[in-house]
């Protein structure tokens, strides 16, 4: 492609919409970008474009003239069915995401890891394994770093593993990784897909480019992504915590074992993860299955599985105070991810729930309540429909709060020695928070505060 010859239109201006467009830019393209938010609302994040004398369109009152664009790049928050975004299909104008401007220029070859819950642990760890082996190793994408922001350092010999969210797959096209992997699915985003069969289909989508000689990692116990396995080209190799698998990668009798070219290796005992939960066995398994097929000496990825404390924002563990533990699982954003923080517990539990409605059933998550979560505390949009759901389910204990501070000075308040206080919202972040990290820090800031207090007195 002759990107000097290219008028782009990048759309939305989060970390990957500014990435995407300092890039194209840097290619040499005629670049203008479009945001609903004025200058004053994005404030010091345009720095980058304003340096670069890119075109600005702020503001709902400022659209661009399609009939000038060659090439439109949507962030993943920009939904497809804009009209805007609709009538530049109509006009035959090409709508890609970051994630396919970086693979049509990227180099090396790519492992992709997709699913509703556990992308990030998931990413990271595989990120680990593949960096004790791979001196270039590339961790990016849905994890918070841009893909694009790196793509240009990018050589043949390095490897790039990229978290991929289903609004990064909507709009990819000949994205083609080596390996990819779908590790779970259950119902989320359906206020932006629809219907679950359209976010299943979004799914999909990560191995659509994939050939026979590359490879897809499934979750065997999720029959969903099962299915998965009989409708690609590429080789499904699955993983499992419930089954023996002839090949694979699975659990027996507390250790996880390998079979790969009718060859079993053991791998590690659970007793020597570092992570909690049954979801975590699987991330790790399924980060075993991913670098084995890669072709990462076992010794490898045994060494740093081991080593491996889980990432920020998950199950992290916060501090003690008046012998009661703090977890920041601000990264639970939906139902299906914050029941395997309950599950992980040991403790009673204070739980702090609510968020961003995106259109979630809360009920298989509070049916987890009982004689686990002593005490519920939720806010946010979603805190009314939480509370009735758990009313419905007969359980009681549960009030709502104004904000994320009071929930955890209530949660304090509350909590026993013995007990527990989780950060596990079930729900996006968006309705009072920039990003779920945001969420996480504050909680995390506000423990700490609490426990300063508590010295001093």
């Amino acid at each position: 492609m002759v990107w000097t010859e290219k008028n782009i239109l990048v759309v939305g201006l989060a970390k990957s919409g500014i990435s995407a467009a300092v890039l194209c830019h840097a290619l040499g393209a005629r670049i203008s970008v479009q945001d609903q938010k004025n200058r004053e609302q994005l404030g010091s994040s345009i720095v980058p474009l304003v340096e670069r004398n890119i075109t600005m369109y702020l503001g709902e009152e400022n659209t661009p003239c399609l009939a000038e664009i060659d090439l439109l790049i949507i962030s993943p928050g920009v939904p497809t069915d804009l009209p805007f975004i609709q009538e530049a299909r109509d006009q035959g104008i090409p709508v890609w995401s970051e994630v396919e401007l970086a693979y049509v220029l990227c180099s090396c070859p790519i492992v992709a890891i997709t699913g509703t819950n556990g992308k990030t642990t998931t990413t990271t760890l595989v990120g680990e394994i593949v960096k004790s082996f791979v001196s270039h190793t590339y961790v990016v994408g849905n994890i918070g770093i841009p893909f694009t922001d790196h793509v240009l350092s990018m050589k043949k010999e390095d490897w790039a593993v990229v978290e991929v969210s289903s609004f990064q797959l909507e709009t990819i096209h000949t994205f083609h990784p080596t390996v990819s992997a779908v590790l779970n699915i259950s119902p989320d985003h359906l206020n932006r897909h629809k219907t679950y069969e359209s976010y299943i289909e979004t799914k999909e989508r990560i191995f659509m480019n994939q050939l026979q000689s590359d490879t897809c990692i499934l979750n065997y116990d999720d029959l969903i992504c099962r299915k998965m396995g009989r409708k690609m080209k590429c080789q499904p190799i699955y993983f499992s915590r419930q089954s023996i698998l002839e090949e694979g990668v699975f659990l027996q009798q507390d250790k996880i074992f390998a079979v790969k070219n009718q060859n079993k290796i053991e791998i590690c005992s659970i007793d020597e993860l570092q992570i909690l939960g049954n979801h975590n066995i699987e991330n790790a398994m399924a980060a075993v299955a991913i670098t084995l097929w890669m072709g990462i000496p076992v010794d490898n990825i045994r060494r740093v599985l081991i080593q491996f404390k889980g990432v920020e924002h998950r199950i992290e563990y916060v501090t003690t105070m008046n012998e009661v533990d703090y977890y920041n699982d601000s990264k639970g954003t939906n139902p299906g991810a914050a029941i395997p923080a309950i599950e992980a517990m040991r403790k009673p539990i204070i739980l702090i729930g609510g968020g961003m409605d995106k259109g979630s059933d809360f009920t298989e998550w509070v049916e987890k309540f009982p004689g686990k979560v002593k005490y519920a505390i939720v806010f946010g949009e979603t805190a009314d429909q939480i509370q009735k759901t758990a009313w419905d389910q007969k359980y009681t204990c549960i009030e709502k709060v104004n904000s994320l501070e009071e929930a955890v000075h209530r949660a304090a308040a509350k909590a026993s020695r013995g007990d527990c206080v989780l950060l596990s919202p079930a729900c996006a972040s968006w309705d009072m928070f920039e990003s779920y990290e945001q969420r996480g820090k504050i909680f995390k800031d506000v423990v700490w505060s609490l426990s300063k207090e508590l010295v001093c007195e």
